[in-house]
């Protein structure tokens, strides 16, 4: 990847969240001179990083000082339908994405990873694994830490999660290895279709070479396409081949052809979604050098992030499970489907503008009830009304939720917290809501210990 040279150069930066400030943080190491504008609020962290880095900025619109630069480096966070990016075009400004811009500053073999589910499980697990050698690995990208700050430190691994919104500004990256988790509707709204949605992740495809691999779903094959790196496609209970990365649900195994991966009593995560995220990340580790044995030890201690299908507790024979990174209906779906047990299932939050009657069917299979919360639980419930599922009951928010769902749930149950959904109507994130989730699953058990005593 050849680095955009930006010595001597004005550079507005789209954003004051955490990656548009390691990215103006960069251009400035750079020699750039650089202005950051963030059409909302500015937190106290970003005012005190940028004022101390010397970066002027501006908050709470988009002036006129935007456009005096010679380039534009756009945040994830702006569609392409954002006004201020218009403007820029329109006065013949270059945008340049976040990825283009950084890229080219690491110093190691990059991973991308990115999928509509499981990318954060794969990257971390992935990174987990191939740091088993003892190697220097980071992660990256959408999991948390921005890309810029992985710039001018050498590694021997940069797993990056990529989303959709980084991909779509993406035109010239270069990765050694790809991963697509799976493919589902999520983000409509941002991408305006589900095949530009489709068509931002593909790319990733193309960015590697003939010298990498990349790693998908056989039944997102046709969709995704082959490229010019190596593919290897990842299947349920079908022989084993050359190319094929197969999960066998008689032998309770995972193989990369010929070769034993590991078994599913080798993982602690839950569900058959993650069997596949482990997987992803099991091939990547062999292909990538780490020894069979070297691997499967880390996997063995391997912890899932929070709120992917965490338990929380079990208690009186019900089991409590935190899925609140589901944000999206085939999220869901995959947890219904995936998780053993009838469940109890919490829904609801700000939607992304996806066609909920896709849940009755899974609902009417997995589940013994649901229950809806938040912005969109009407839309939920006139979704399911429509689909002929009525096993359900909406609530004021998480404490009623939390409250119905231990009464419904009876022992060998499941209540899940996986609201397909963003969290953004009553929570910052959705991290802060399985916290609430999890506090108030905690607080039954220790009110039913108090009126005990």
């Amino acid at each position: 990847m050849q680095a955009v040279d930006v010595r001597g150069a004005r550079i507005t930066v789209l954003g004051a969240g955490v990656s548009g400030r390691s990215i103006a943080s960069l251009a400035a190491r750079l020699g750039a001179g650089v202005f950051v504008s963030d059409g909302g609020s500015v937190t106290d962290e970003a005012r005190s990083f940028l004022e101390s880095n010397s970066i002027q900025f501006e908050s709470g619109g988009h002036t006129e000082r935007v456009f005096h630069c010679d380039m534009a480096v756009v945040g994830s966070g702006f569609p392409p339908s954002a006004e201020v990016v218009g403007a820029l075009l329109g006065r013949g400004i270059s945008i340049i994405g976040e990825l283009d811009f950084v890229m080219p500053h690491l110093n190691g073999k990059i991973i991308g990873i990115t999928g509509s589910n499981g990318k954060t499980t794969t990257t971390s697990l992935t990174a987990h694994l191939l740091a088993s050698a003892g190697g220097r690995v980071t992660t990256v990208g959408n999991i948390g830490s921005p890309v810029a700050d992985a710039a001018g430190t050498k590694y021997d691994f940069i797993v990056a999660e990529l989303s959709s919104f980084q991909l779509h500004w993406a035109d010239r990256i270069e990765l050694d290895a790809a991963v697509v988790t799976n493919l589902a509707p999520d983000h409509i709204d941002w991408h305006g279709s589900y095949d530009n949605y489709v068509r931002a992740k593909t790319k990733i495809l193309s960015f590697t070479g003939q010298n990498g691999f990349t790693i998908i779903q056989d039944r997102d094959s046709v969709t995704l396409g082959r490229t010019k790196a190596a593919q290897y496609r990842l299947s349920w209970d079908k022989s084993a081949a050359d190319g094929e990365l197969i999960l066998n649900s008689l032998s309770r195994t995972c193989s990369l052809g010929e070769k034993f991966l590991f078994g599913f009593d080798n993982t602690r995560l839950l569900g058959s979604h993650n069997l596949e995220n482990t997987a992803m990340s099991m091939a990547v580790a062999e292909l990538s050098g780490i020894s069979a044995n070297t691997a499967l030890e880390a996997l063995r201690s391997f912890v899932a992030p929070p709120h992917r299908c965490s338990l929380v507790l079990e208690r009186g024979g019900v089991r409590y499970v935190d899925d609140s990174k589901g944000t999206n209906i085939a999220a869901t779906v995959a947890a219904l489907s995936s998780i053993e047990g009838r469940k109890v299932v919490i829904l609801g939050g700000k939607g992304k503008g996806e066609d909920y009657s896709q849940l009755a069917g899974p609902l009417g299979i997995f589940a013994k009830s649901a229950i809806l919360m938040g912005e969109a639980s009407s839309d939920i419930a006139l979704a399911l009304d429509a689909s002929g599922y009525g096993s359900y009951s909406v609530v004021s928010g998480m404490e009623e939720a939390v409250s119905r769902a231990s009464m419904e749930a009876a022992p060998g149950e499941v209540v899940l917290l996986s609201p397909a959904c963003t969290s953004w109507d009553m929570y910052k994130n959705y991290g802060e809501r399985g916290d609430h989730f999890a506090r108030l699953v905690r607080k039954l058990g220790e009110d039913e210990n108090e009126g005990i005593r």
